[in-house]
């Protein structure tokens, strides 16, 4: 059994950063899905490929992997530099404001 250890970057529906902090522990699929012949739908019978397991940090996600003889893989995730202005967004609406305000 073969597993990834990753951060879950956020959805394009997210301005923040919830949900992001948490580590999560994926199996790989053993088995490449099968077309079901009546219905078409795709399958496995590998229950282990819907199995998501969420820790607080990478090292207990690691931790619990070698506790269990699972093979691992560690995705470190990128991130993001943080976009900081002199002023902040309140700058736009400022009373006090030298310059004039365009669009």
């Amino acid at each position: 059994m073969r597993a990834r250890i990753y951060q879950p970057a956020k959805s394009a529906m997210q301005s923040g950063t919830g949900k992001t902090r948490v580590w999560l522990l994926e199996v790989a699929p053993s088995a490449d899905r099968v077309i079901d012949p009546l219905m078409g739908w795709p399958g496995n019978a590998d229950m282990n490929t819907q199995v998501r397991l969420r820790f607080d940090t990478k090292d207990a996600a690691i931790s619990y992997a070698k506790e269990k003889g699972i093979e691992y893989v560690v995705i470190d995730p990128k991130k993001r530099k943080p976009i900081i202005r002199q002023g902040g967004y309140g700058e736009n609406f400022a009373t006090a404001r030298r310059t004039v305000w365009t669009h």
